[in-house]
């Protein structure tokens, strides 16, 4: 428990580079910065662009054990063999562990210090272009997490396993079924939540239509849901499919890209996997439309943009009650880039909005479903806010002033769409939905429509170096600045205060 001195004393200079000191002698610590320098680092780099969507995967060619099996005999030229290792240390200050306590000053344990390793390895065989099968396993481990249940630990278990059935370049047509990552976008509303220790995948069946001016994917999908310690399984009753169609012919320099996606859970949903790591949803039968578009890359001089609008209508069970469901959702951003100029420094700003419901009472839902999104990249990365109940503008700046590195800067301000509705983290439920962190612990958080609707900001800064195609390093910090919104609602139990993120991230890829 925080007591009102200790707090005070964190609010010090020296207490707290004392603090940072007793971290850094950590063993684990240590080992991550040992691994940083003699293994390397991160496969996904810092996102400093408003508009850029999520990076191809790479080349079946491209990992350093094909290239070298590759180099021994043409044998080899039809696997695709190799791996990831990925570690990384988050030390978590006041916010980011557990929802209903972040931001207090006093009364609760709120800090949170761990260390995460991920190990991935797959093997894929090729035997000519129309067919393609694919095996891929995940191990996901965390120590000195304060977190029960751990939601970043899932022992040995396999991540990926599908075929692969088609040649476009013959025929338009082609198939992939099996257990797989679906990423669409800039992964708002389907992505694998890669930032995770345990990436996001779904048991689905995917039919792609490809030709010269369009691709269209048509998929029925079950997440996958994780268990420690146990095969991991998909929820029967929660169903997701949908149409997802783009274009770059459409419309001159652009892509154009249009939705459809439909998810459906049954009552039985909300208890369908017990042990799971991530919460399961509540009855509902929601439609989601939408259009997204961006700039294609160097067709505008230095600029490029990007906007999605998404609508959602149906029907979604909420405190035991089947209400209609009706929500907006919408982005739009833009970036120069000085291409010629030292470092290529590049400036944007992007502005994020998602309904919130306003009467409880009415018989509706309006607080948008933000489905399977990866959050990280978009609203903070502290990992505080999602895509929902928010108006967020956001400034981000980047530099390379070495090739090897990227140094990002981002800056978000956070307002509540609707005080009626209440203020949500990354995923899960609402805060103060969800009652106490422990028993007899007050819930501060809830439906205030008296409170200011000023959440606060954010400041990120994030150093990639990227020693080479298979390996980079990652280094970054945030710190979160509290606003009216929470000072209102935690002054009954003790007040608030800014919460702070710092991590260290080493990836190699073979």
């Amino acid at each position: 428990m925080k007591s009102v001195s200790s707090t005070a004393l964190r609010c010090q200079s020296i207490p707290r580079l004392l603090a940072w000191i007793r971290v850094i002698r950590r063993p684990y610590f240590i080992l991550s910065l040992l691994a940083a320098a003699f293994v390397g680092p991160l496969a996904n780099g810092a996102d400093t662009y408003v508009t850029t969507p999520p990076p191809p995967a790479a080349a079946a060619n491209a990992s350093l054990l094909n290239t070298w099996l590759r180099d021994q005999s043409p044998i080899f030229n039809a696997w695709d063999m190799g791996g990831q290792i990925r570690a990384r240390y988050e030390i978590k200050e006041d916010g980011g562990s557990f929802p209903n306590r972040d931001f207090r000053r006093t009364g609760v344990d709120n800090d949170n210090s761990y260390f995460l390793l991920r190990e991935i390895i797959h093997l894929g065989y090729s035997p000519s272009p129309w067919f393609t099968i694919f095996a891929e396993a995940r191990d996901s481990s965390s120590t000195g997490d304060d977190r029960n249940p751990n939601p970043e630990s899932d022992q040995f278990d396999l991540h990926q396993a599908f075929i692969r059935l088609g040649d476009p370049a013959k025929f338009p047509l082609t198939a992939k079924i099996g257990r797989q990552e679906l990423i669409y976008g800039e992964e708002r509303l389907i992505g694998t939540a890669d930032w995770g220790n345990i990436p996001r995948v779904f048991d689905a069946a995917k039919l792609r239509f490809e030709n010269p001016v369009l691709w269209l994917d048509a998929f029925a999908s079950r997440v996958v849901l994780p268990v420690d310690h146990h095969f991991n399984m998909p929820n029967d009753y929660d169903w997701f499919s949908g149409l997802y169609a783009s274009s770059s012919a459409l419309i001159p320099k652009q892509e154009t890209q249009l939705y459809f996606l439909s998810r459906n859970a049954s009552a039985q949903a909300a208890a369908a996997v017990p042990g799971s790591l991530v919460s399961l949803p509540s009855a509902r039968d929601i439609l989601t439309f939408g259009l997204r578009v961006r700039s294609l890359p160097g067709q505008w001089n230095g600029w490029d943009y990007a906007a999605e609008i998404a609508g959602q209508l149906g029907s979604i069970n909420v405190s035991n009650r089947r209400l209609d469901h009706e929500a907006l959702a919408a982005t739009a951003g833009g970036c120069y880039t000085w291409a010629k100029a030292f470092g290529s420094p590049r400036i944007g700003l992007e502005y994020n909005f998602a309904s919130g419901d306003h009467d409880s009472t009415d018989g509706k839902n309006q607080t948008f479903d933000n489905l399977f999104p990866s959050n990280h990249r978009l609203y903070g990365y502290m990992d505080l806010i999602s895509w929902r109940n928010i108006h967020n503008p956001r400034l981000t700046a980047s530099i390379k002033p070495i090739p090897p590195l990227l140094l990002t800067v981002d800056y978000h301000l956070f307002w509540l769409a609707d005080t009626h509705d209440f203020f949500y983290p990354i995923t899960g439920p609402a805060r103060g939905a969800s009652g106490p962190a422990a028993p007899g612990e007050p819930v501060s958080y809830g439906r205030n429509p008296q409170f200011s609707s000023f959440v606060g900001s954010e400041l990120d800064l994030d150093a990639t170096y990227t020693v080479n195609r298979w390996a980079n390093l990652r280094i970054g910090y945030g710190h979160f600045f509290v606003g009216d919104y929470i000072r209102d609602s935690l002054a009954s139990v003790g007040g608030a205060t800014d919460a702070d993120f710092l991590y260290i991230q080493t990836t190699f890829n073979f």
